[in-house]
C-alpha cells in the first residue's frame, strides 16, 4: 500500500511537469498582490492597515504554480489540534439540521489556547468552509487559531453532511441556497447579541456567503465579510474543471460528494419520480454528475447548466452593502482568474479585491510560516477584521 505522502509527491511531480510545460519555470518571481477598490475614504483607511499588501508575495522555491501549491497545502500543511463543542441547530426552511463547531481549546507549535477566557462581547467570526470542507480541515483550523490570537471567537458552519454533520431530510446544500446561512447567522447573533459579527468563506463557502450578502443587503447582523478563492461564476468554473489536470480535482471532489451521499441515500428512497437519481449520485465521478443527480433537483432547476448560470455570486456583487474583502490567486486552478468580476467589485465601494500572483486553491504558501504553516491570507484577514473593529468604533 502506497503511503498518502507518497501519492501526494507523485501527484505533485506530475502537476509540476505539466505546469512547467504550460506555464514555464515553477520557481516564479516574487510580485506584489494586485488591489482593486473604488476610491473612498474608508477604503483608503482600510488598505493602509493591510500590511501584507505592502510587501511582495514571496513564492517558496519549487511551489511556483497553482497545481503544486494546491496539492502541497492539501497534503502537507500543519494540522493544529483544535477541540470543538458541537451545536446542532434546526433550520426552519425544511426542518433540516446543520452543525456549528465552537472551538474550546487548541494546541499548536507548543502553544495552548482556550476560548473560555474571551469576553462575552468578543467579536465572532462565522466560517464557511469549501465544497466538501469542514471544521477538521487545516485551513479552517488555522483561521480558527488566527481569530483567537486576535481576540475573536470563530465558529465553523458545517454544511449538511460535511464534517459528519447530520442529514435529517432529503436535502443537502447548493452554491446558491442561503437558507441555512440565514439561520446560522441569526442563531449566532442571538447567542452573542453584544458582539460584532463577521464572516469568512472559502471556495463554495465563499460563493454561498457572497450570495447571502447580495440577497440581504443591509438587513444582516454581519458587519463585514471575507471571500477567499471564490469561484464567482459557476459556468466558467465548470468548464475549467473539464480541462487538463483540473480533471483530477473534479474527480476527487466528485468522489467525496458521492461518499457523503451514500451515508444518507436512504433518505432518497422512492424519490426517483421527483427527478432524483440516487444511484448516479452515489457513484458520481464528477461534481457535475452529482449536481445533475441531486443538487439541481433539490433546488428546483431544470438543468445543471441553469443551476450553474443562476448560482454564481458574481451576479450579486453590486447588491453587497457591507464591507467585503475578496482574495483570489491568479493561478487558482479551481476558481479561475478569468471568472473574477473585476468591474462589479471596482464599482461597489463596499468591496475590495486582492489578487495574489500565486497561491493556487486554498494554498497561499507564503510568508513567515511557509511552507507548512498558516496560509498567507490569515494575517491579511486578521488585519482586515481588526480594521473593521476600528471602523465600527468610529461609527
Amino acid at each position: 500500500m502506497v503511503p498518502v505522502g507518497g501519492v501526494a509527491l507523485a501527484i505533485m511531480r506530475v502537476a509540476s511537469r505539466l505546469s512547467s510545460a504550460i506555464r514555464g519555470d515553477i520557481n516564479a518571481k516574487d510580485e506584489p498582490p494586485t488591489t482593486v477598490a473604488k476610491d473612498s475614504e474608508r477604503n483608503r483607511r482600510v488598505l493602509a492597515k493591510l500590511k501584507r499588501l505592502k510587501q511582495p508575495y514571496e513564492v517558496v522555491p519549487g511551489l511556483g504554480n497553482g497545481h503544486v501549491e494546491t496539492i502541497f497545502a492539501a497534503f502537507f500543511r500543519s494540522q493544529p489540534a483544535v477541540k470543538y463543542h458541537r451545536d446542532l441547530i434546526l433550520c426552519t426552511t425544511d426542518g433540516g439540521c446543520v452543525a456549528l463547531d465552537w472551538p474550546v481549546e487548541a494546541n499548536h507549535e507548543n502553544e495552548e489556547w482556550k476560548w473560555d477566557d474571551l469576553p462575552d462581547d468578543a467579536p465572532v467570526v462565522v466560517l464557511f468552509p469549501g465544497l466538501t470542507g469542514g471544521s477538521g480541515d487545516s485551513y479552517v483550523k488555522h483561521m480558527v487559531l488566527s481569530c483567537r490570537k486576535n481576540g475573536m471567537r470563530a465558529v465553523v458552519f458545517n454544511s449538511r453532511s460535511t464534517a459528519d454533520s447530520p442529514v435529517t431530510t432529503p436535502q443537502f446544500y447548493s452554491a446558491s441556497f442561503t437558507g441555512d446561512a440565514r439561520d446560522v447567522v441569526t442563531h449566532v447573533h442571538t447567542k452573542y447579541p453584544d458582539s460584532l459579527l463577521f464572516a469568512a468563506g472559502w471556495s463554495l463557502g465563499a460563493n454561498i456567503l457572497v450570495r447571502y450578502l447580495g440577497e440581504v443587503g443591509e438587513d444582516t447582523p454581519l458587519r463585514a465579510a471575507i471571500s477567499l478563492c471564490n469561484p464567482f461564476d459557476l459556468t466558467l468554473s465548470d468548464k475549467n474543471f473539464q480541462k487538463g489536470f483540473n480533471r483530477v480535482y473534479d474527480y476527487k471532489l466528485g468522489r467525496t460528494l458521492s461518499g457523503m451521499f451514500k451515508k444518507h441515500i436512504h433518505l432518497f428512497d422512492g424519490m426517483e419520480k421527483q427527478g432524483f437519481k440516487p444511484q448516479i449520485a452515489a457513484n458520481a465521478y464528477t461534481i457535475r454528475d452529482f449536481d445533475e443527480a441531486v443538487t439541481r433537483v433539490s433546488f428546483g432547476f431544470n438543468s445543471v447548466d441553469e443551476y450553474y448560470e443562476w448560482s454564481g455570486s458574481c451576479h450579486v456583487i453590486p447588491k453587497v452593502r457591507i464591507p467585503l474583502l475578496c482574495v483570489q490567486a491568479a493561478d487558482d486552478p479551481i476558481a479561475p482568474a478569468h471568472a473574477i468580476p473585476y468591474d462589479e467589485i471596482r464599482y461597489n465601494d463596499n468591496c475590495i479585491l486582492v489578487v495574489t500572483p500565486n497561491g493556487g486553491h486554498l494554498g497561499w504558501i507564503s510568508g513567515e510560516t511557509a511552507p507548512f504553516g498558516a496560509p498567507w491570507t490569515d494575517s491579511l484577514c486578521a488585519d482586515f477584521l481588526n480594521s473593521m473593529k476600528q471602523e465600527m468604533i468610529h461609527l
